[in-house]
């Protein structure tokens, strides 16, 4: 329905980008089609899952690519390709026609290089679709006319939780100049509390895992898709789905199955949607004293391949976006400076995200086109063709 209606308005498709299987993962490394790269630098990671989408816009071979968002796979890929990263509300775009990782988070959304296209391109994707049980019966009021150059009258929360200074001095800096110059552009600076968000990561991998196990138990090389041939129907079955998934999606399923298994469910799957609940509301107080919530869209910028080859430091990538997710909440990843990371000499992108309450889209666009447009950091990058060519 997303790319119908991008076609429906003018759009003209150019292709299609790589992803992480399934969307499942933060670098772009477990595509079954190869890595994607950085266009600033080849060695490293796009970022993920929606890698493809990103680096293609970055690279301007495209100036809008659309993206899935789990748990930060728009948001974090925008971060590190220095480009716009846009999540919508859950339910806001249709997710008809897109292969579900898990139901209750995946949300369609446009990677781009300015806040304007991503809000053409949300104008144009959103609004009610009886195709998706999912989708939100009500109406989208237009973001582009909502867009503003000055936050005058907002209050932005920075999280108490969310300290810049864990992330070390580079990354410190850079996102404490990011808040002084919404500050800058007129927003109240007001300090808010997310007590929970610090469950979000092990929330978030159990319950996608569990939806993921469900979701996929339909490629079994019985009705479509892939077949392996063996001795019996189970042997076929076992073989197919050993052949068709990548050693995430493998992983990620049998986590999910152990969470969904007798014995485990109350105390894992129930137990962190309990948490999604407590995550859900600690945002709803906070958006009690401000309008907006401002912090990293990443922990560091782009990494090297292979450099996150232990699981567990591959699911911290999504440390900030994820409590998000879990909520449904609106953000978005706008570029806000260049930093060094520490295993190289070039500076790399990263972002700023911003968040707000359930379906302000409008509100959180115009926020970004402001911050946007007043820092420019897009403009403050050598020539992306040295990067390329270097």
């Amino acid at each position: 329905t997303a790319v119908a209606r991008m076609l429906a308005a003018g759009a003209i498709p150019i292709g299609k980008t790589n992803c992480d299987e399934f969307a499942m993962g933060s670098s772009c490394e477990n595509s079954a089609l190869g890595v994607t790269r950085n266009p600033y630098d080849l060695t490293r990671v796009p970022g993920g899952s929606s890698g493809g989408s990103a680096a293609a816009v970055a690279a301007f071979e495209a100036a809008i690519g659309l993206g899935s968002d789990t748990g930060g796979s728009i948001r974090e890929p925008g971060a590190f390709c220095g480009v716009v990263g846009f999540k919508p509300t859950y339910g806001r775009i249709s997710r008809y026609g897109l292969i579900a990782f898990a139901s209750s988070l995946d949300q369609i959304g446009p990677l781009t290089r300015t806040v304007e296209d991503a809000a053409l391109a949300y104008d144009t994707m959103g609004g009610f679709d009886p195709m998706d049980a999912t989708s939100v019966h009500q109406p989208v009021e237009p973001a582009v006319p909502a867009l503003r150059d000055d936050l005058r009258g907002l209050r932005v929360g920075i999280v108490r939780e969310f300290d810049p200074g864990a992330l070390g001095d580079a990354m410190d800096t850079l996102y404490r100049a990011a808040y002084a110059d919404l500050e800058r552009l007129g927003a109240e600076i007001v300090e808010v509390s997310l007590p929970t968000a610090d469950y979000g990561v092990a929330t978030y991998y159990l319950i996608a895992p569990a939806e993921c196990s469900s979701n996929l138990a339909r490629f079994d090389g019985v009705r479509y898709g892939l077949r392996v041939a063996g001795r019996d129907v189970r042997d076929m079955y076992d073989a197919t789905r050993a052949a068709g998934f990548g050693e995430e999606v493998k992983r990620r399923i049998l986590i999910g199955t152990h969470a969904l298994s007798s014995g485990y469910y109350d105390a894992y799957y129930v137990r962190a949607q309990k948490a999604r609940t407590l995550i859900a509301d600690d945002f709803r107080r906070a958006f009690g004293s401000c309008d907006l919530i401002a912090c990293p869209a990443a922990s560091c910028p782009a990494f090297r391949f292979g450099a996150k080859s232990d699981p567990y430091a591959m699911y911290l990538m999504d440390y900030y976006t994820i409590p998000m997710s879990l909520a449904g909440l609106p953000a978005i990843s706008v570029p806000c400076g260049w930093v060094r990371p520490a295993d190289g000499s070039e500076p790399l992108p990263i972002g700023l995200q911003l968040c707000a309450p359930l379906f302000a889209e409008r509100l959180l666009l115009g926020a970004a086109h402001a911050y946007e447009r007043a820092t420019n950091h897009r403009a403050t990058h050598p020539p992306l063709a040295q990067r390329l060519t270097a």
